[in-house]
């Protein structure tokens, strides 16, 4: 039996038991006695919940009894992280005294006795709530297992990946030509043409889309080509948004609906387009009219693609007939299977396995993605066992009464390890369709205290991102790309659905009008980022100011809100009422400070207060906040001087600002050992980051944009960085010293600097450890150094508008890893990098990935 998510739970509240920082934490608060008695209690449950998750579904009362337990589960983190933060601010109290006027009443909770009282007192109401439902399991008469002696034995071979895109694409040659067919066709009347491609979930509805979209014959036909993925509520703002943002590359969120749509009008007007609206759901029609009204503008011949799993939506959107796509032939089934399930050094699979296969796939009914996720669930397993375990499952009987496969794709979440387990269900707190970036889900999982390391010395972030690449060797998450060695992807509907039927006791999506959620329910998206159809609109959503919210540990939003939306008001209810909270997201807020009592949230590990306009200020006490892993207040433009004590923030890891402020030497941020990374924006009167000490030296990425008064940065004290960003921003005093760059650097990007070159000859005798090199937007730019050719390590060159470049180095052909270059509008090189033709395009034929002004070249798999 796979383990469950409730094991999963359980086994990392006995991991934090034995975490050292907890042991430090209890010998301090002397509850040494409590936490022993709770951790027998808890592994003495662990031992029969795997056999409780497989008889749940046939009795009722056991239901009820795991779903406690579940509760009681997560309140025992609560209070576990709880100790540990307390026995944190303790040694900051003690490192750096008391934070100046704050006023310590005896009956405060701040006091030493009181605190010490509280902490025991919840403490021994965990164990006691625990040793309760440990006392009913009796009555179930439930078995002791363990995760490894369930009903299928497994053993897992080694696990490669390859961390580029697969060529998943079989067996749609047909449907392709007959899509390109009725775009090229010429039409006898000036309507606009729609072309719907209709399936269930799965089948590869989008990936068809994407083969026509970037076909040669196509890309003739049309001037503009626009791709947009369609909100669920085909939210017409948003639709508006994503086909300005695809066509010009500008974001232009803060219009409002009217201003919106004289730009997509002026965009597509007289020009021959196709339009693709990717995953359609909803079937208003008066949406869709409208929608349908202002693209009318276009020139004639302009076409839409609508991909949908509704035939009533591709009846009320379409002038042509649908496009059925059907499931993949049985070959192609197989031929997809095998190239999942098998290593490529696997000629010939054993023959058994090869026939259960066989049947696998004839029940997958020709849906690529489910091929695609059994065939990677089953390339970890040699046993065939395991095989027949997965092909006799009783969910293929299930999938076939409720009419989808997402019991089968259970299999592939059962399967998961623990710690995948535990953060699968995030993916469900992000909008369908939406690019997650891999960085910034990795610091949601940690501050969701979901990511341990397992090596010391091993980065969270690290361990984080190892986590996403499992899923997507698992088939779990889709079209994943590389850019600027930062991972970005998405999640295919039916896998969103699977982690929200995962999560559906501890995440929830919700409304600005949700009434209430449920007491299990531990991290909320908001979904409405417009009050345009909220009525009654206080300024705090009716389910924060519930009882049922007190245990939140996440609120976020899926889009950029509207002002009004997250008032003073909206964070003052948050901080009262949700007092357990690790992630805030105050994004986009509009008030001018932050109420002083965000200290309360100790636990708070993420406080996001991105583009707020008018915050002017944030409050001393938010250096009371030890435990804060991300503060993050760029764009904040009004923002003045920071907090003086920002060395007392000892767990932050990552900081982003915008300020007025002309030094940062004040704030103490250089004394931040735990940094690692910082990044300035808008900040115009900067003029020094600090002087003197600096002790960034865990700092691994540095990004600088529009900070155009900075005058230096102490590259050499910042030992251990690896990603550097420079945009927009003229650091006018740059060391002479050659190698004034730190030796680790493996990733550049330089955007609209007239010193380039001096940048580049600061990076010349550097260690060689370059993997990408960017340059954007610099006319100054003339030549690429003829040293970056000895960087061995290069996998990404790109080369963006830089008009006066004229040649490549000739050492260009002998770097090993090279896997993708770009150049864009750059002048004499565009002209020599032609293929066949440049005088320059011998040096790179080798490449595997060229595009050359906005034309893809050559884009093979490596």
């Amino acid at each position: 039996m796979a383990e469950s998510l409730l094991f999963s739970v359980a086994e990392s509240v006995l991991g934090k038991i034995a975490s050292p920082a907890l042991r430090e934490a209890v010998a301090i608060y002397n509850v040494e006695d409590q936490i022993h008695e709770l951790r027998e209690t808890l592994t003495a449950i662990k031992a029969v919940l795997l056999d409780a998750e497989e008889q749940k579904a046939k009795n009722d009362l056991l239901q009820v009894w795991l779903d406690r337990l579940q509760e009681v589960f997560y309140d025992a983190e609560d209070v576990l992280d709880e100790l540990e933060c307390e026995a944190l601010r303790k040694q900051v109290i003690s490192r750096y005294g008391g934070v100046k006027g704050k006023v310590r009443r005896f009956f405060s909770p701040s006091n030493p006795l009181v605190l010490r009282a509280k902490l025991r007192h919840n403490v021994k109401e965990i164990r006691e709530r625990l040793s309760r439902i440990s006392t009913e399991k009796v009555q179930f008469g439930l078995s002791v297992r363990s995760a490894d002696n369930g009903g299928v034995h497994t053993h897992s071979r080694e696990t490669t990946y390859s961390y580029v895109n697969k060529s998943d694409v079989v067996g749609r040659d047909i449907d392709k030509e007959k899509i390109i067919e009725m775009l090229i066709k010429p039409v006898d009347d000036e309507s606009l043409s729609v072309i719907p491609i209709v399936g269930i979930g799965g089948l590869g509805k989008t990936t068809l889309a994407k083969l026509v979209y970037n076909d040669d014959r196509v890309k003739e036909q049309f001037e503009l080509r626009l791709w947009v993925h369609v909100p669920k509520d085909f939210d017409l703002k948003k639709i508006i948004e994503g086909i300005i943002e695809d066509a010009t590359g500008q974001s232009l969120n803060n219009l409002v609906t009217q201003q919106l749509q004289a730009r997509l009008q002026d965009t597509i007007k007289d020009k021959k387009y196709l339009l693709v609206l990717d995953d359609v759901w909803s079937n208003d029609s008066r949406r869709w009219e409208e929608l349908r009204d202002l693209l009318s503008v276009g020139a004639n011949g302009s076409k839409i693609i609508v991909t949908t799993c509704s035939s009533e939506v591709a009846f009320i959107m379409g002038t042509h007939p649908a496009h059925n796509l059907k499931g993949l032939s049985h070959g192609d089934s197989m031929a997809l299977f095998k190239r999942w399930a098998f290593s490529a050094d696997e000629n010939h699979p054993r023959p058994e396995l090869l026939e259960i296969g066989n049947d696998i796939v004839k029940k997958s009914q020709g849906v690529p993605l489910l091929v695609i996720i059994l065939g990677s669930l089953l390339r970890t397993k040699d046993e065939e066992r395991y095989w027949a375990y997965v092909r006799d499952s009783e969910t293929w009987e299930l999938a076939e009464i409720e009419g989808n496969f997402l019991p089968v794709l259970k299999l592939s979440y059962d399967d998961l390890p623990t710690h995948l387990k535990q953060c699968f269900p995030i993916l469900s707190l992000f909008p369908r369709g939406q690019e997650i970036w891999a960085d910034l889900l990795a610091r949601q999982w940690i501050a969701l205290g979901l990511i341990r390391s397992t090596r010391e010395k091993q980065a969270l972030e690290d361990v984080a991102i190892e986590y996403v690449k499992d899923l997507w060797n698992r088939g779990l998450i889709q079209e994943v790309q590389e850019q600027e060695l930062k991972l970005v992807f998405k999640v295919h509907d039916l896998v969103h659905s699977l982690a929200t039927s995962v999560a559906q006791n501890y995440c929830a999506t919700v409304d600005l009008d949700t009434a209430e959620i449920s007491e299990r329910v531990r991290c909320v998206a908001i979904a409405i980022a417009s009050l345009e159809e909220i009525s009654n609109y206080d300024g705090v959503p009716p389910f924060l100011r519930k009882k049922t919210s007190k245990r939140l540990r996440a609120i976020m939003f899926h889009y950029q809100v509207d002002e009004g939306i997250k008032t003073r008001k909206f964070a003052r209810t948050c901080i009262s009422n949700c007092h357990h909270l690790r992630f805030l997201d105050l994004s986009d807020s509009s008030f001018e400070e932050l109420p002083s009592s965000i200290c309360n949230l100790k636990q708070l590990r993420s406080l996001l207060l991105i583009n707020n306009k008018q915050l002017k200020k944030l409050p001393h006490t938010i250096c009371e906040l030890q435990s804060l892993l991300q503060l993050d207040v760029g764009g904040c433009l009004e923002l003045g001087e920071l907090p003086k004590n920002m060395n007392r923030l000892v767990s932050l890891r990552f900081l982003y600002l915008t300020t007025k402020q002309k030094s940062l030497q004040e704030s103490g941020i250089q004394y931040l050992e735990s940094i690692h990374s910082l990044g300035f924006e808008a900040c115009e009167n900067l003029q020094m980051l600090f002087e003197g000490t600096c002790r960034l030296t865990r700092l691994r990425e540095l990004e600088i944009i529009n900070c155009g008064s900075l005058l230096s940065v102490p590259f050499g004290e910042l030992i251990s960085l690896e990603v550097l960003r420079i945009h927009n921003s003229p650091l006018m005093s740059i060391s002479e010293k050659k190698g004034g760059f730190p030796s680790r650097l493996r990733a550049l990007s330089i955007v609209n600097c007239e010193q380039v070159g001096e940048l580049l000859h600061s990076l010349d005798e550097s260690t060689r450890t370059l993997e990408s090199f960017c340059v954007y937007d610099c006319p100054s730019f003339t030549a690429i150094p003829e040293w970056l050719p000895n960087h061995t390590r290069l996998r990404e060159i790109s080369l963006i508008r830089c008009p006066n470049l004229w040649s490549m180095p000739q050492g260009i052909r002998s770097l090993p890893v090279l896997k993708e270059l770009c150049i864009e509008h750059c002048g004499e090189l565009s002209k020599r990098c032609k293929p066949q033709t440049g005088e320059d395009w011998h040096k790179i034929a080798h490449i595997p990935r060229i595009q050359l002004d906005l034309i893809i070249i050559q884009w093979t798999d490596v």
